[in-house]
């Protein structure tokens, strides 16, 4: 593992090195949840998250304040790509069907966590542009390894680096101006909503998520062929700047952002949280 760390803190230093963020503290959350657990997701105020595993199966919330759990669904798929509304109030997810023509599809699932009530908004679905929460904000899933992006209700793909690429990770900026993305093979991408000015971040920015609107939280990752053996928490800036957020001490993955807040998880199943500034 310490091995992978250095080969990871040489190459940032081929970057700008510089401090991007302000790490106050790093802890463990009581989730009772060890094994295979990742975060799906963080409330924008930061007052609860979602935890899922590694195949994005079932989907559960943790209350911050009362550090209680709240299983929302079991269902194959429910955790990947949840959305959650400004207010926290309200979320949606998938949950991964097949018919009798064997193909896969989606239910879309609307939570009012006000009104506690569960709601089907659409059944059987191919394309996820039921998923957007809000019309009036643009919104971007992966649809046959291509991007789809939804702008006042029109879906279009979106393919910046060529309709021959694989896209994963894809993510919006909080203005609604740029995206991120990670072509597979390659690395991390970030253009304008249109698709232009395309530039490259790194190839070890995986999972990336915007901090705000010109910083980036990802995870670095190694992998020995069969499991990952070292991942750390990174961030970088637009304009090149970047740093290592956490140490070798753990295998750091899969971070979320709220405000002065970034959640992650551990190969272990342990969840944290970093508070920044």
């Amino acid at each position: 593992m310490r091995k992978h760390f250095l080969i990871l803190a040489l190459a940032m230093t081929a970057l700008v090195s510089a401090q991007v963020l302000e790490v106050q503290s790093i802890k463990q959350l009581p989730t009772n949840m060890t094994g295979d657990v990742k975060v799906a997701g963080i409330s924008p105020k930061g007052d609860y998250i979602l935890l899922t595993d590694g195949a994005n199966r079932g989907l559960t919330m943790f209350k911050m304040v009362e550090k209680t759990s709240v299983r929302i669904s079991d269902a194959e798929g429910a955790g990947y790509n949840v959305k959650i509304s400004g207010d926290g109030k309200e979320l949606i997810h998938r949950e991964t069907v097949y018919g009798k023509d064997r193909l896969r599809r989606h239910n879309i699932i609307h939570h009012n966590f006000v009104t506690q009530r569960r709601a089907v908004v659409a059944q059987g679905q191919r394309n996820m542009a039921k998923m957007n929460m809000d019309v009036v904000k643009p919104s971007i899933t992966i649809n046959n390894r291509l991007m789809e992006l939804t702008i006042n209700g029109i879906t279009n793909t979106f393919a910046p680096n060529g309709n021959d690429k694989s896209y994963i990770w894809p993510s919006i900026s909080p203005d609604g101006t740029k995206i991120c993305y990670f072509v597979t093979t390659e690395g991390c991408y970030v253009c304008n909503i249109d698709g232009s000015d395309v530039r490259f971040i790194g190839r070890k920015v995986q999972a990336a998520k915007w901090y705000d609107n010109n910083t980036l939280v990802a995870m670095a990752s190694y992998d020995d062929g069969h499991v990952t053996t070292a991942s750390s928490i990174v961030a970088y800036t637009l304009d090149g700047k970047s740093q290592v957020l956490t140490d070798d001490s753990m295998i750091a993955m899969y971070p979320y952002t709220a405000k002065n807040a970034i959640v992650f998880s551990t190969l272990e199943g342990e969840t944290y949280i970093m508070n920044v500034k």
